[in-house]
């Protein structure tokens, strides 16, 4: 069976879009059948990046989701082939995140996938720290309520600072000791310099380049050095989480 992974968080901006790039390459590097899905209908960040060649499915109207468009999505989820290692990451916008959830919930989506489909539905969550931390553990509150049946990697951004809240730390938080059989995994985004690796991360993503580019590119000897060792770190996370395994 192939997995569907979906980034799903009601907050914008806290790394949404990085998540699902990481994703994807991260299965391109096992060399995994892949099919990559921008539904953001703000910013098709996820798009943009040529590397990936993710395929744009707008599946708002307004404020509600069309549902001829969520049907192209499931058409390309039914399409997938039956195999343990193909893969689809689907990135959504903040837009999305509400309309998307009540409409799955609604109909029932989660376990149309599991029960009419041979394939899994994986879900994906962002908490991040600083000033937008409240409303991802907001995110992450709807999203545990709208799929109570559905696994949830969570991801941990402390980019914005660190998650912890007068002096407590995320893995005390009431939402996360509440709810820990709910999480799949637990990934943990390294910290780095914002004044070396930091920069070069960003200036990466703002080009919409992959690792792989980076590595294969005419940067700076240590630029590139950087680049690959936090990508290191990162696939090291992941390998952790077990994103491979069934």
């Amino acid at each position: 069976m192939a997995t569907v992974n979906m980034v799903l968080q009601g907050k914008g901006g806290v790394g949404k879009s990085l998540v699902a790039s990481l994703l994807a390459q991260y299965f391109i590097e096992y060399d995994y059948p892949l099919a990559c899905i921008d539904t953001d209908p703000v910013n098709t960040t996820f798009a943009g990046y040529e590397a990936l060649k993710a395929d744009v499915i707008e599946i708002m109207e307004g404020d509600n989701i069309n549902q001829r468009c969520f049907d192209k999505l499931m058409d390309r989820i039914e399409l997938l082939p039956e195999d343990d290692f193909a893969q689809m990451v689907v990135d959504n916008g903040a837009a999305t995140f509400v309309p998307l959830g009540s409409y799955m919930a609604e109909n029932d989506i989660t376990d149309y996938i599991r029960d009419e489909t041979p394939h899994r539905l994986r879900l994906h969550c962002v908490v991040t720290g600083g000033q937008a931390m409240h409303d991802t553990l907001d995110g992450l509150k709807k999203l545990l309520e709208a799929f109570p049946d559905n696994p949830i990697v969570l991801w941990l951004n402390p980019y914005f600072g660190n998650i912890v809240s007068d002096g407590i730390p995320f893995s005390d938080f009431k939402i996360y000791k509440n709810n820990i059989h709910r999480f799949e995994s637990v990934i943990q985004l390294p910290i780095k310099n914002p004044s070396t690796f930091g920069q070069d991360l960003i200036n990466v993503l703002n080009q919409r380049i992959t690792f792989r580019e980076v590595a294969e590119s005419n940067m700076p000897t240590m630029q590139r050095h950087r680049i690959k060792k936090y990508w290191a770190e990162i696939k090291a996370e992941m390998n952790k989480a077990g994103l491979l395994e069934f």
